[in-house]
């Protein structure tokens, strides 16, 4: 037995045998009529030990009352110190009160778990969102906040903004079962992995859904299979045409001495070579121009004045020939800055308004272009290229960016394969859609 529970029993033991002994000596004054006053004293003295053995025991749960109450409310401020009173409450004092410093420590143990696990929550870089039993989302982390910034509202429904496929994914097509999800990211479709299981909280199911984007790690295996896939046929096309060229050459040259001018057949053969040499230069320029396409660009980026960047490409056009008859309208934030190659960035810039030009020019009476710089809701920077040309059909819109692919009589498919190769090297992305009003929109977002 502890010695709280020793001086305590001690102290019960006393009191109640003091109020035993008044309680005899009362029932002894009764029997004497001759001794009031006495009957009176042992009255007092009977009320007197049941009221010690009554706070005896009464300070003692009154005590225990309190350190359950603080515990069941949270209270570990409260204090149980009782110095000097003795019977073993100095003792229990002292136990109460480590055992609410280690109810107290216990609690700041788990307040700075829960703030670690929620700074984990929130800086991690996998968006996460959360589906109650009702259908409420609820953003769960910076990465969700930064990705999903058009919707408005707290319902599933409200994010069909980013397409059918990611609000059915939220509604719970996606648990246990991770799927690749087109997403609208700043207006440019981005493909997510998208995954779901179902936790409790609070007595109640919730959906946690993890959105990952991997545009990035599906446009760096692509780009470096196109890369392998071009690097591999022009060596081979090279390796074949060079002795092709070469003796087309020496025939020409062959051709040229014996041909005087005095036979048709001879004329003929050496029209015939010379063709052959040309048609030989021009294969191997053409698979030239195609080698640039397997070196991934050096991005140099500095931060860029865009202002005097969109200037600088809108005088850089209307210099041009191909300008003449051209409108350009230039939109572009005065404050706005970026961080690009703007040497790299110039040329796909100016390849994409060339572009535009040209379409607008065989299809608009007025042929018009347009160029603007924006700032989007995530904080990027949104550069579209529109036209009033014919646009380009849906069908399209995802091979015009593959090298090779080209539209064009007089086109090699390097340009905009180019461009989004640039694009892509900073970190961003590049589309083509429909300008409202007609023709074609194209909107780089860095």
């Amino acid at each position: 037995m502890s010695v709280f529970g020793h001086r305590f029993l001690f102290g019960l033991a006393w009191r109640l045998g003091l109020l035993v002994a008044a309680a005899f000596a009362f029932a002894a004054s009764l029997a004497r009529p001759d001794l009031g006053a006495a009957r009176i004293v042992a009255g007092l003295l009977v009320l007197g030990a049941a009221a010690l053995l009554w706070r005896h025991v009464q300070r003692t749960n009154i005590e225990l009352s309190r350190f359950i109450d603080a515990v069941r409310f949270g209270d570990f401020s409260q204090g149980f110190s009782h110095r000097g009173q003795g019977s073993g409450f100095a003792e229990l004092s002292g136990t109460l009160d480590e055992a609410i410093r280690r109810l107290r420590d216990e609690r700041h143990k788990l307040i700075d778990a829960n703030r670690f696990y929620e700074a984990v929550l929130d800086d991690a870089p996998t968006a996460l969102l959360t589906v109650d039993a009702d259908g409420k989302v609820e953003l769960a982390n910076k990465a969700a906040r930064r990705l999903l910034v058009r919707h408005k509202g707290v319902r599933v429904e409200d994010f069909r903004e980013y397409g059918d496929a990611f609000a059915t994914a939220l509604e719970g097509g996606a648990v246990n079962r991770p799927r690749l999800v087109p997403l609208l990211s700043d207006g440019v479709p981005q493909t997510m992995l998208v995954g779901a299981a179902i936790v409790h909280r609070l007595g109640g199911l919730v959906r946690v859904v993890a959105v990952q984007p991997i545009q990035g790690e599906l446009n760096a295996i692509e780009i470096a299979a196109q890369s392998d896939l071009i690097r591999v046929l022009t060596h081979e096309i090279m390796n074949s045409m060079t002795p092709v060229t070469s003796l087309a050459h020496s025939a020409v040259d062959l051709m040229r001495g014996v041909d005087q001018g005095g036979d048709a057949d001879v004329a003929d053969a050496r029209i015939a070579v010379e063709t052959l040499a040309r048609r030989a230069d021009g294969v191997m320029h053409f698979v030239e121009s195609y080698r640039q396409i397997s070196r991934a660009p050096e991005i140099r980026a500095r931060p860029i004045d865009v202002a005097a960047w969109g200037r600088e490409l809108e005088s850089l056009f209307r210099a041009s020939e191909r300008a003449k008859g051209i409108d350009l309208t230039l939109a572009v934030d005065e404050s706005l800055t970026l961080d690009a190659d703007p040497d790299l960035m110039s040329q796909v810039l100016i390849n994409l308004i060339r572009n535009a030009g040209q379409a607008a020019r065989g299809h608009a009476g007025r042929p018009h272009v347009w160029l603007s710089f924006a700032r989007t809701r995530s904080e990027r920077t949104q550069i579209e290229v529109a036209d009033n040309g014919p646009g380009v059909p849906e069908g399209l819109r995802q091979d015009i960016f593959l090298p090779f692919f080209t539209t064009k009589a007089e086109g090699t498919g390097v340009g905009l394969s180019l461009a989004r190769q640039v694009v892509l090297a900073h970190k961003g992305s590049i589309s083509v859609g429909d300008r409202p009003g007609g023709g074609a929109l194209f909107r780089i977002v860095l």
